[in-house]
């Protein structure tokens, strides 16, 4: 198969971020000169080199703030970038690459977008234009159609832009439910929920071809925008996933429950419930079960558990061995309204990757989401659906407590995630729809 020459919009190929773990996993084995990506400089951190080293970075050049905004906005450079072996930059814009958030990057994120969003300002001050230098690096690329994301007012209308200008099919591909939670704060909230959602929708219009991340999401998307769409996931490759699949499940003195990956909106709630609960449990029945979190921050709270155990990312080629050493994994989600609207219809990206290591998987999430109606059809976790700390404890003694329940949920992940997320199978049909739309 001749493969098109893709233009993907917002999301680089990196290690660090759900949505370039899946990207990177669907677009594997592309030809690398039929692939650029357009993206800002803050997401240019920890990239996967393997799948494409075209990038355009968007500056100043094309991110403009309405007076008095720009006063303060930071200069950042544009202009097409070319990776080497190393992941280095060897020619315009660059970016800094370094993933520790500053004071300043804190300050914005914590107090200056958040006072910008309930004023109602946030989603007015800034647009992504497209600048002469720009349009010609798209010139000179020559894309054949155009894969897209976008979570924001700003890169909606960035998306539309580029279509128009390019005048090439677009595949759009939603990671989350972003228009549910896009505007929740101040007295401007309705207002604009109705502004967005009807920017989203003629972003819909131009799109040949919609992606989704769960079928739920397609239900739901169906339903709310008449708009069908195609389920695609993050695949896996198994040869890599397999290479330590876990075989054996008997327990030591301390067993491991490992949760490896983001903290914050959607997750943070459970994780502490998780560690409430095996404490208890451990108190109440004598055990020495461990809950060790992998993740880049340590929380706050954790020093108030003693079963809590703090560890560091490690890089991804690590992740088989690591997921497989554990005795159990964990994939929360949190009960809170807010988290719930932002999490319903998504799949983790870990969910496959936990599923085919051959450890066995606890889903502690509410019932209405993706996750568990997945996982309740195919039998590949065990669920904890109700926001009580009793009632989780005692779901994660009872996998403790029974080596035969342990071994049949790791044993029907692992057929689910050879069978469903296989990356040979599913990159096939990602190739085979981005290339009908150029037919």
């Amino acid at each position: 198969m001749s493969l098109p020459k893709v233009l993907i919009i917002g999301q680089p190929f990196n290690n660090n971020s759900g949505g370039g773990i899946t990207q990177a996993n669907l677009f594997g084995g592309w030809d690398k000169d039929k692939i650029a990506v357009v993206c800002t400089s803050h997401m240019f951190n920890n990239l996967n080199n393997d799948i494409c080293d075209t990038y355009y970075l968007l500056g100043n050049d094309e991110y403009k703030w309405v007076f008095p905004f720009n006063l303060i906005q930071r200069k950042t450079p544009s202009g097409g970038v070319k990776l080497n072996d190393s992941n280095s930059i060897t020619n315009a814009a660059t970016p800094t690459g370094n993933t520790k958030p500053s004071l300043r990057k804190r300050m914005v994120d914590d107090y200056f977008y958040p006072f910008l969003e309930y004023a109602g300002l946030f989603h007015c001050i800034s647009k992504i234009q497209l600048s002469p230098r720009l349009k010609q690096w798209l010139d000179d690329y020559k894309p054949d159609v155009i894969y897209a994301q976008a979570s924001s007012r700003e890169t909606i209308f960035f998306c539309i832009a580029m279509q128009e200008y390019i005048n090439k099919p677009m595949v759009f591909h939603m990671m989350d439910d972003w228009p549910s939670t896009i505007s929740e704060k101040g007295p401007f909230k309705n207002f604009w929920r109705k502004v967005i959602d009807k920017n989203f929708r003629q972003l819909l219009s131009r799109c040949t071809v919609l992606l989704s991340i769960s079928d739920y999401m397609g239900e739901e998307y169906k339903r709310r925008y008449g708009k069908d769409s195609i389920t695609f996931h993050n695949p896996i490759d198994l040869n890599f996933w397999k290479s330590f699949q876990r075989t054996q499940y008997q327990l030591g003195t301390s067993p491991r429950l490992l949760y490896a990956g983001r903290i914050g909106l959607g997750i943070q709630a459970s994780l502490e419930s998780i560690a409430q609960a095996i404490d208890n449990m451990n108190k109440r029945d004598g055990k020495q079960v461990q809950f060790v979190l992998q993740t880049e921050l340590k929380p706050e709270w954790t020093d108030q558990y003693a079963c809590v155990k703090h560890q560091s990312l490690v890089p991804y080629k690590e992740l088989p061995k690591v997921f497989a050493e554990a005795d159990m994994l964990v994939l929360p989600y949190d009960f809170s309204d807010e988290s719930i609207r932002f999490i319903k219809y998504s799949m983790p990206t870990k969910a496959p990757e936990y599923m085919v290591c051959g450890t066995p998987v606890i889903v502690y999430a509410p019932e209405v989401t993706a996750i568990v109606k997945d996982a309740e059809k195919n039998k590949w976790a065990k669920l904890v659906t109700v926001n009580n700390v009793d009632t989780l404890s005692q779901a994660i003694k009872e996998v403790v407590d029974s080596e035969e329940e342990r071994k049949q949920i790791a044993q029907a992940a692992i057929g689910i995630a050879e069978t469903k997320f296989n990356s040979v199978t599913v990159r096939s049909r990602f190739k085979d729809v981005l290339a009908s739309v150029v037919q």
